[in-house]
Order: structure tokens, then C-alpha cells, then sequence
């Protein structure tokens, strides 16, 4: 029998490692710091809104291949809904133009000869302008790979790719900018069917991946925090756990899977380099029925919302790359988004509904092209410990798939199928 291998971070790449160690019989036990799992993919019950909210409004596309088998097997992709094509409405608030992007199904990009499913303003040759970023170096960012029309860069790709990276284009890492094109946009429409976790995170990710260890008898322990690993004298592995309580030591044939943030993992392990530049992303959400007819999201320009989603009772939205809001008053910057999505969407803006904002300081590494070379591997020196979080050098940004697909490459390390 396997020896047991102890998890630490119930977060989504912590979760993927459990789940596919404990699908092919190996005995997991895994350990999270919080009261709850999901780490930064979480929902919770806000007294505010008396709702339950997630703590950010994260898309998944279709096209995300991991996802989609995480899902199917802890019973959950019915959870998360989305339109039968891939379409995204758009809205410019400074000129009230609205659009629709259609994207064809298949791989050829039929759509980009259509007007009508194109971005306004826009001729099919300027698509071509993307081409560059899929040649491009370690070193460039979006803007140094591609030279890309205005209509084109201000209406889809500067929105698309802010929220991708979570940075402006213009920092943002170009690589990781085409590694998402070639696994969505670059595979047709079928990979790009926006799907969003309509019943919250926690019932897409979260609580069916508990329940999926639990079956399969693995332990979970919460607000069980790591101290301290002990490392053998002669480096060849880790020893021991120490969760405040004195060392743990391990038997020689367990293994370890650190599934902690960058900053939490650099500071458990001896001379870990790790991303040490954060984005924030601010979410906002109010209390208010989307109108009839209301897409399900809509992509905001010239504004400072960036995506409005429509909830069942709640219109919440997204703003990435969002340190230019930290110090901005709660209020102040809740009205500025409340007017913006009444405009987008067409409801009354008095009175203003109940509202909550939710600030995210680090809410994921910088995907810029210094940052992306300070990502480790899965492997480390020690032959019993793996990496794993969106953080690591999966060659996507930080991305629900991303984390997803470090946690299984984990497992795969230590036990491959």
C-alpha cells in the first residue's frame, strides 16, 4: 500500500491533488489553515446582502479541459451553466454602443469575417494582429508582441486579457497571453462557452470535492495550520510536519504536497524562489434582480467595472487589476460602480440597492514576464515534497484551471497512474 501523502492547502490545487490521489487509492489527508476550503475560490453567507456570495466572480470557458474533468469527477459540471455558443455582449459607456462578439464553433474563424459578429469597427485582417503573440519570447509583454488596431485592443482584447492576466496587456506576460489562446481561442468556439458557477464556487468546486475524499475515506483537517517542515540532515526529504503542536514525523514512504500561496510556501521552504508581485481584483455586488433579457455577463468598457455578471437576485462585478482602487472609500467607489451597471444595464440607479465590496489585495501573482520566471516547478530538491498552486509554472496565469492542473501534475509525481 501507498504511503499516505499529506496535502497542505485545501485550495483548488489542493483539492485536485486529493481527488485524483484518492481516485487511485492512495491515502490522503489534507490539511487547510481556514475554517473553510476553496482558499481564494470560496463562497460564504453575507449578512449584508443575506445572501451567500462568492468572494470573487471567476469565469471558466469551456475550452478548460482540467476543469472539466474535475468537475465530472466529484459529480458536479451540471453546476455550471452558460450559453450554448460562445458569445460575450459588450457595452462602451462613454458612447452607449453595444455589441455582441459571436465566435464560430469550429477551429476556422469564420466569425471575424461576419460585421455582425465581429467587434464594431473592426475588419477581419486586424485579428490577424493576435498571430505575434504566439511567437513571442519569455521577456515580451502583450503590447511588445502584437501591434493591434484600437477598435480591436480597446473593445475585446484589453478587457479579454485584463481579466486573464489579471494585468494591463501592457505588463502582462505575452506567453501566458498565448498560452490561453491556444487552448481557447485557437481551438474554435466548442473551447470557449463561457460557463459560470451559478449555484456559487462552493457548490461547483468546493463542497463536492470534500464529499467525493470523504467517500473515498481520506481525512480532512481545518484550521490546521502548518508551523514548520523538518528536513533530513542529508536533504534527501521531508521528515516531518510540525502544526504547532511539536514535529509529526513521517514514515519513509510519505510524501508531501505543499498547495500553499507563494509567500506561505517561501517561507516553509529553504531557498524557494516564487512570485513576490501581486494584482488585486475588487468585486462588487448588488442586491438587485437582473432586468429581462439581461446577459449573463457583459463586458464593460470605458468604465471602471470591467465584467457585470447577472446572478439570480444580485448583479455582481469584476474589476481586475484593481490596485489603482485600494484606497478609494468603500462608498465612493460602490457608487461609481452602482451608476456604471444601471447604465450597462438598464435599471433605475435611485435608489441605490443594498451593496457589498470585496477587496482582494493579492488576489493573484503579477502575470508579467519577470514575475513568470520566479514560478517553480512541481518538483523540488526533496525527493517527497511537490509544489503545487497557480502560482507554480503551469504556463497559464493564475487561473482556476491553472490551479487545477498543478494540483493533478502533483499527484502525477508522486504517484503517476
Amino acid at each position: 500500500m501507498a504511503g499516505t501523502v499529506h496535502v497542505i492547502g485545501a485550495g483548488l490545487a489542493g483539492l485536485a491533488a486529493s481527488v485524483r490521489l484518492a481516485t487511485r487509492g492512495v491515502p490522503v489527508v489534507l490539511h487547510e489553515a481556514a475554517p473553510q476550503a476553496g482558499g481564494r475560490c470560496r463562497s460564504y453567507f453575507d449578512p449584508q446582502l443575506n445572501a451567500v456570495i462568492d468572494n470573487g466572480n471567476h469565469l471558466v470557458l469551456s475550452g478548460n479541459t482540467t476543469m472539466r474533468e474535475f468537475t465530472r469527477t466529484i459529480g458536479a459540471e451540471h453546476t455550471l451553466t452558460g450559453p450554448d455558443r460562445a458569445q460575450f455582449a459588450f457595452v462602451d459607456l462613454e458612447s452607449d454602443e453595444r455589441w455582441t462578439v459571436r465566435l464560430s464553433e469550429g477551429r476556422l474563424p469564420w466569425w471575424i469575417f461576419d460585421s455582425n459578429a465581429r467587434v464594431p469597427g473592426t475588419k477581419w485582417s486586424d485579428y490577424l494582429s493576435l498571430a505575434p503573440l504566439l511567437r513571442a519570447g519569455p521577456d515580451a509583454t502583450m503590447t511588445d508582441a502584437m501591434r493591434c488596431p484600437p477598435a480591436l485592443y480597446q473593445k475585446l482584447i484589453h478587457p479579454l486579457f485584463l481579466a486573464v492576466l489579471n494585468a494591463d496587456p501592457a505588463e502582462g506576460s505575452a506567453q501566458m497571453a498565448a498560452a490561453v489562446i491556444r487552448e481557447t481561442l485557437a481551438a474554435g468556439g466548442k473551447a470557449c462557452h463561457p460557463l459560470i458557477a451559478s449555484e456559487g464556487l462552493d457548490v461547483s468546486f468546493v463542497t463536492p470535492a470534500l464529499a467525493f475524499l470523504e467517500a473515498k475515506g481520506a481525512r480532512v483537517m481545518m484550521q490546521h495550520r502548518v508551523r514548520t517542515l523538518g528536513f533530513a540532515p542529508d536533504g534527501s526529504r521531508v521528515e516531518s510536519i510540525d502544526f504547532g503542536d511539536g514535529p509529526q514525523a513521517l514514515a519513509a514512504d510519505d510524501a508531501v504536497v505543499l498547495a500553499v500561496p507563494p509567500n506561505v510556501a517561501a517561507a516553509l521552504v529553504p531557498d524557494l524562489t516564487t512570485p513576490d508581485e501581486y494584482r488585486a481584483i475588487v468585486n462588487a455586488h448588488f442586491q438587485v434582480p437582473p432586468p429581462p433579457g439581461c446577459p449573463p455577463m457583459i463586458g464593460v468598457v470605458n468604465g471602471v467595472s470591467d465584467w457585470i455578471f447577472a446572478f439570480d437576485g444580485r448583479l455582481s462585478v469584476t474589476i481586475s487589476g484593481a490596485d489603482h482602487l485600494l484606497d478609494e472609500s468603500r462608498e465612493s467607489l460602490a457608487l461609481r460602480i452602482w451608476e456604471e451597471v444601471a447604465r450597462a444595464c438598464q435599471v433605475p440607479a435611485a435608489p441605490m440597492p443594498v451593496w457589498q465590496l470585496v477587496r482582494e489585495k493579492r488576489a493573484t501573482f503579477a502575470a508579467t514576464p519577470a514575475q513568470d520566471k520566479r514560478r517553480p516547478g512541481t518538483r523540488t530538491r526533496w525527493r517527497n515534497l511537490v509544489l503545487a498552486g497557480d502560482w507554480t509554472a503551469t504556463g497559464l496565469p493564475a487561473t482556476i484551471e491553472g490551479a487545477l492542473r498543478s494540483g493533478n501534475r502533483a499527484a502525477d509525481v508522486l504517484h503517476p497512474a
